[in-house]
C-alpha cells in the first residue's frame, strides 16, 4: 500500500480541524511506518487490506484523543528536547505501597512536588491475573486498572492532575506477554483459532527443545524453562518468564496492531511515558537467545513511528537489561529512531561494583563505553527499581580489566560482588541472592539501597555515618552522570528491607520482594529532622535535586567527559567546561589535584589545589570561582 493511500485511509476518518496537523506527521512518518510494517509482515496475505485497517484504527484514536493532550503534543513536538532538561526527576513505586490506590497517589502530588519530580512511574497498574500475577506484570485487560486501585475514571483523574502539577505519569506496557487469563489466552483455550494464533504454541517438545539449547532462562530457581505444557491449548506455549505468562506472537500482524492500539488508548487516558517491559524478548529465532533480534527493533521502530503520528508528546522507554553495547538500539539514530529513554543497567550495576571492590575501574569503563546518543534520547539513570541488580551486564567491561583468562575472572569479581551484597565477603550489606541455584555464579542482588549501603547493620555512629555517605554517593551519581534520573520510592527516606514477604506464600521465593515496601509514613513525618537517617538523606538528596536544577551542565545532553588522572577509587566526571563531579568510592581518604579554583556547589565553599576526598565523599565542583 503506497504511503498516500495510507495516509488517505487515516485522513478519512478524521474531522477537518484536525487535518492540516495529520497530514504534516504523516507526511513525516508514514513512509518510515509503510517501510517498517511491509519488512515484518508484507509477505502476509491481505497486508494492504490489514495496513489500511490500522491507519483507519490510528485516525480514529488521534480524532478520540484529547484537547488537552493534543494541546500538549503540539508544544512537545515543537520542542523536543523538553524531557533532556536538568530540571527532569523521576519517582518510581507501587500504587498500593504509595498511596493504597490511584487516589491515595493523587493525594501525594504535593510530596512529590517538594522533591522536584517531573516524571511518576507507576509500577503496574492495570488488571492482572487473580492469583500469582509477577507483581501485576502478567496482565489480563490493559484496558482497565486493577479494582483494587480504582477505576478508569481514577486514572484519567489522576493524570489531568499530575498534568497539572507538571508530573508526566509513566505506566509499564508489558509488550512480550499477557496472563493467561488475558481474553486472547481465555479464547484460544476454548478453541478459537484467531486467538491461538496470537500465542507461540507447539503440539510437541520437538520444537521447544530444540529453542530450548541456546535459550536462556529468567528464572531458573522458581519457573525453570521456557514453555508450559496447557492441556486445553493441545501443546506446549512460549512463557519466557512465568508459566502463567504466555509469550506473544510478533510474526503475526494481528498482534502489533492490536498492541499499538491498546498504547494509544492508554495514551488517550493521560499516560504520557510507557515503559516498554521485556523489549529484548519481542522476537523469537531457532538458534540464538531469541534477545534483540532485528524484528524486535522494527516493532520498537514502527511503535515510535505510530506514537510520532498520533501522539506525539508521548515518550517511549526501553526496558531492556542488556550489556552496555547493545543498550544504543533501543534508542535508534536520527535516521531510524526508536525509543526516547533507555534504562543505563550497566551503570546502575557498576557503580555498585564499585562500592563493592572500592574501586572505579568497571565504572569507568562503563562510562568510557556508554556512546552518544541520538537527538532528543537520553539514558535513565537509577540506583535502585523493583528488580534485582543484575550484575551479568558488566561481563564485558570487567573483563576488559582482566589479563590472562578474562572470562573466568570477570565471573569471579561479579560473583563476588554477589556474595557481598547478600551480606558474605565480611561485607556491611544486608541483602539476598536472586535465583541462586549455582553458588559459584553471578546472581542478581536484591534489598533496599539504604540497606545494602550497611545502614541496617550500622552499630554506631561512624558506620551510620559512613552508610549514609555510600548512598548519597550513589544518588549523586545518578542525578550528574547526564541522563533522567529516577529516584525509588523511599531511597530518599532511607527505608530500609522489608522482611514481611516471608510470611507471605506466594511471594516467600521471591526475594525482590525485600525492596517493596509500603511507604514509611514515620519517616515521612521525620523529614526535616536531620537528626535521623530519614531526615538526613532526604534533606541531602533534596540539597542535590536543587543544585542539580541550577546548573545546565547537568542536563542529560549535556557534554561528558571522564578524567582520566583521579585515583583508582576515585570518578572524576566533567559535564561541560564548568562542572566537575568528584566521588570517593572507598574506605580510605583520597586525594585529586583541581586545576584552578572551583566552587564546591552544595556548601560555597572555594577550592583550589589538592583536594581531599574523605571516605565516601562527593564534591559537585563549579569552576571559575575567585577567593
Amino acid at each position: 500500500m503506497p504511503s498516500k493511500v495510507m495516509s488517505d485511509r487515516m485522513l478519512a476518518v478524521l474531522p477537518d480541524e484536525l487535518l492540516p496537523q495529520a497530514a504534516q506527521r504523516l507526511a513525516a512518518h508514514a513512509p518510515v511506518l509503510r517501510q517498517l510494517l511491509s519488512g515484518l509482515y508484507g509477505e502476509h496475505a491481505n497486508f494492504d487490506a490489514w495496513m489500511g485497517e490500522l491507519m483507519a484504527a490510528l485516525g480514529e484514536l488521534l480524532a478520540a484523543r484529547p484537547a488537552a493532550l493534543r494541546a500538549q503534543d503540539e508544544q512537545r513536538a515543537a520542542q523536543p528536547e523538553w524531557f533532556l532538561s536538568q530540571r527532569m526527576l523521576g519517582y518510581c513505586a507501587y500504587v498500593q505501597n504509595f498511596g493504597g490506590n490511584l487516589n491515595g497517589v493523587a493525594e501525594r502530588i504535593p510530596y512529590l512536588q517538594e522533591i522536584g519530580v517531573s516524571y511518576l512511574h507507576l509500577l503496574p497498574f492495570l488488571r492482572a491475573r487473580a492469583g500469582e500475577n509477577d507483581g501485576g506484570f502478567a496482565v489480563s485487560n490493559f484496558d482497565e486498572v486493577e479494582p483494587a486501585f480504582g477505576s478508569n475514571a481514577d486514572l484519567e483523574a489522576l493524570t489531568a492532575r499530575l498534568r497539572e502539577a507538571g508530573i508526566s505519569l509513566c505506566s509499564d506496557f508489558i509488550l512480550n506477554h499477557v496472563a493467561d487469563d488475558h481474553a486472547w489466552a481465555v479464547a484460544a483455550k476454548a478453541g478459537d483459532a484467531q486467538a491461538r494464533d496470537m500465542f507461540l504454541v507447539y503440539p510437541d517438545r520437538e520444537l521447544p527443545d530444540r529453542y530450548e539449547r541456546t535459550l536462556g532462562q529468567v528464572f531458573p530457581q522458581v519457573a525453570p524453562g521456557n514453555f508450559v505444557q496447557v492441556d486445553a491449548m493441545g501443546g506446549w506455549v512460549w512463557s519466557t518468564f512465568y508459566p502463567y505468562q504466555w509469550d506473544l506472537n510478533y510474526a503475526n500482524p494481528a498482534v502489533f496492531a492490536e498492541m499499538a492500539k491498546t498504547l494509544l488508548r492508554l495514551a488517550n487516558r493521560g499516560i504520557e511515558v510507557f515503559r516498554l517491559d521485556s523489549t529484548a524478548f519481542l522476537w523469537k529465532r531457532e538458534g540464538t537467545n531469541s534477545m534483540n533480534q532485528p524484528e524486535a527493533h522494527q516493532i520498537l521502530q514502527a511503535l515510535r513511528a505510530i506514537v510520532d503520528i498520533v501522539a506525539p508528546g508521548v515518550l517511549l522507554k526501553a526496558e531492556a537489561i542488556v550489556p552496555t553495547r547493545e543498550l544504543p538500539a533501543y534508542l535508534g539514530s536520527a535516521e531510524a529512531r526508536e525509543c526516547h529513554i533507555a534504562y543505563h543497567s550497566s551503570l546502575m550495576a557498576a557503580s555498585w561494583l564499585a562500592l563493592s571492590e572500592q574501586d572505579t575501574s568497571a565504572l569507568r569503563e562503563v562510562i568510557r563505553n556508554t556512546p552518544a546518543l541520538p537527538p532528543a534520547a537520553t539514558w535513565l539513570s537509577y540506583v535502585r527499581c523493583h528488580d534485582d541488580i543484575g550484575w551479568n551486564v558488566l561481563r564485558a567491561e570487567v573483563a576488559a580489566g582482566c589479563d590472562a583468562n578474562a572470562d573466568a575472572s570477570a565471573k569471579a569479581r561479579l560473583a563476588r560482588a554477589s556474595r557481598f551484597f547478600a551480606g558474605g565477603e565480611n561485607s556491611y550489606a544486608s541483602g539476598a541472592a536472586f535465583q541462586s541455584t549455582d553458588p559459584n555464579a553471578a546472581h542478581g542482588s536484591n534489598g533496599m539501597a539504604a540497606s545494602l549501603v550497611g545502614l541496617q547493620t550500622a552499630d554506631n555512629e561512624e558506620a551510620r555515618q559512613l552508610a549514609m555517605r555510600r548512598l548519597l554517593l550513589l544518588h549523586g551519581l545518578a542525578l550528574s552522570f547526564g541522563a533522567l534520573p529516577v529516584l525509588y520510592m523511599g531511597d530518599e527516606l532511607a527505608m530500609e528491607n522489608d522482611y514481611s514477604y516471608q510470611q507471605r506464600p506466594q511471594h516467600a521465593m521471591d526475594s525482590r520482594w525485600l525492596q517493596r515496601p509500603v511507604f514509611d509514613r514515620a519517616r515521612w513525618k521525620g523529614r526535616d529532622y536531620t537528626g535521623g537517617s530519614a531526615g538526613q538523606m532526604y534533606q541531602s538528596l533534596i540539597r542535590l535535586v536543587r543544585a542539580r536544577r541550577q546548573h545546565e551542565e547537568l542536563a542529560a545532553n549535556a557534554p561528558r567527559t571522564l578524567l582520566a588522572d583521579a585515583p583508582d577509587a576515585v570518578l572524576a566526571l566533567a559535564r561541560g567546561e564548568r562542572f566537575l563531579t568528584l566521588m570517593n568510592f572507598s574506605a580510605q581518604p583520597q586525594t585529586y589535584a583541581l586545576p584552578g579554583p572551583w566552587t564546591d556547589c552544595l556548601d560555597g565553599s572555594i577550592l583550589n589545589g589538592a583536594l581531599t576526598l574523605a571516605p565516601y565523599a562527593m564534591h559537585w565542583l563549579e569552576r571559575g570561582a575567585t577567593a
